[in-house]
């Protein structure tokens, strides 16, 4: 039996007359008496689906009118053109099946005429996700990969998949979720970090890989998550400034890729997207000290981590895309490469939008004895790293790379409240299930 032959979104008023299989949600059922409208729902959108008594037929008309809000059903029928109804069409009904019924009440409104609280929808995100817009979000969120994947296919990088489960920490530290694997302790990966620059000596010369990453940070804030989806991209004979175009381009790329693309999820979502200009401004760490100084009463010094009110600051005052560079060697980790002329200077940078950072990059110490240095004055052991320096010891191209978060890509990209509007099934510190 067949239970779709077309989507809602690919049936026309020209196919007036012709026979089509529906298949989807009951959306709403309006009973007029003698006539009675069901609203089919799938992922392309709606079709009326106009259902006449004296045509269907008593009995069939009165199960069709007690068919409960979003059970899952099939309707074969013929296409009528009608400019009143939704899309200019409407179905005509020879048959109509339940395929599983829905208990009532429901755990939320699909519909979205009732508003509900984010923890609400997300501990039913299964009927969260049948809503018109929640869905848009994540189909141009998948628009956005396949814009990011076909980009970097075209600049020759190859898609890599690195451990999840590691022995060491990427950059130290104790943001780390430790787990028992057999007699060891093991950690989740913080980061591809490291096993994409030993493929860089492995001569892969450009990778890239979209992954799950943990941080055991002890956030509580709408743009913070414990498990996250990052972009990396790494490439062999490249310098900070040649990645930081790569970047920029793939970014606006997927900006134009979704505004091509994505119309109808864009109106959903009452958004009209604007594609960022390139290349994006590039504005020193040191410049951005002096700025948040002169204009935001700034008391930070040199050397200091960027705080979360002169982020703001610089991004209401740039207002777009830009790129904070040349950061202190102290702030960034050690495989970040350190001018040679000024070491206390690196060759690290950050993709900030006006609302947040988004990737962290740079080039790197692709030098062995320079690295074990770098790790030492971390005040780390570089016995700890042994599997990741091996690498380093047997001829390493010089290389730089970032790293993207998807779903800080797309919360601004969509103008969304909260960064858990952005993943299906969000992990903070409170939320485990579903």
């Amino acid at each position: 039996m067949i239970l779709r032959t077309h989507y809602s979104g690919q049936i026309s008023a020209e196919l007036d007359g012709k026979e089509v299989t529906l298949a989807g949600f009951a959306h709403e059922i309006r009973d007029l008496g003698g006539i009675a409208f069901l609203v089919l729902r799938d992922r392309e959108g709606i079709a009326q689906i106009t259902l006449i008594k004296k045509l269907l037929g008593k009995d069939v008309f009165k199960a069709a009118r007690s068919i409960s809000r979003e059970s899952v059903v099939m309707v074969r029928g013929n296409v009528k053109a009608e400019a009143k109804a939704p899309r200019g069409y409407e179905i005509l009904p020879t048959e109509i099946q339940v395929l599983s019924s829905a208990q009532v009440p429901l755990p939320l409104d699909p519909t979205e005429k009732v508003e509900c609280e984010l923890d609400t929808r997300l501990d039913s995100r299964f009927m969260d996700i049948r809503r018109p817009s929640v869905l848009a979000t994540f189909e141009v969120e998948s628009a956005v990969l396949h814009s990011l994947r076909d980009y970097f296919y075209q600049k020759g990088a190859i898609e890599v998949f690195t451990p999840k489960i590691v022995a060491a920490a990427t950059e130290g530290g104790t943001d780390l979720f430790p787990i028992s694997y057999f007699e060891k302790e093991a950690f989740l990966n913080q980061s591809p970090q490291l096993y994409k620059q030993m493929l860089m000596g492995a001569g892969m010369d450009r990778v890239y890989e979209i992954g799950p990453i943990f941080r055991a940070e002890e956030h509580d804030t709408r743009r913070h998550l414990n498990e996250a989806i990052s972009i990396d991209l790494e490439v062999s004979f490249a310098n900070d400034r040649d990645v930081m175009e790569i970047l920029e381009e793939a970014v606006a790329g997927a900006y134009r890729y979704v505004a091509e693309n994505c119309s109808r999820q864009l109106a959903l979502l009452g958004l009209e997207l604007e594609v960022p200009s390139l290349p994006f401004k590039r504005i020193t760490y040191t410049e951005a000290l002096d700025l948040a100084g002169e204009k935001a009463d700034s008391n930070m010094e040199w050397g200091d981590d960027l705080d979360t009110e002169t982020e703001r600051f610089l991004g209401e005052s740039i207002g777009e895309h830009y790129f904070l560079i040349d950061w202190p060697s102290s702030i960034k980790p050690y495989y970040t490469l350190p001018y040679e002329e000024r070491p206390e200077v690196c060759r690290g940078f950050d993709l900030m939008h006006p609302r947040m950072e988004l990737a962290s990059g740079a080039q790197r110490v692709h030098d062995y004895n320079q690295l074990v240095e770098r790790i030492k004055e971390k005040g780390l052991d570089p016995d700890g790293f042994e599997f990741y320096l091996k690498a380093f010891r047997y001829g390493m191209p010089p290389h730089a790379g970032w790293g993207l978060g998807l779903s800080r890509l797309v919360m601004t990209m969509l103008k969304l409240e909260n960064i858990r509007d952005a993943v299906i099934f969000p992990r903070d510190r409170r939320r485990l299930v579903p």
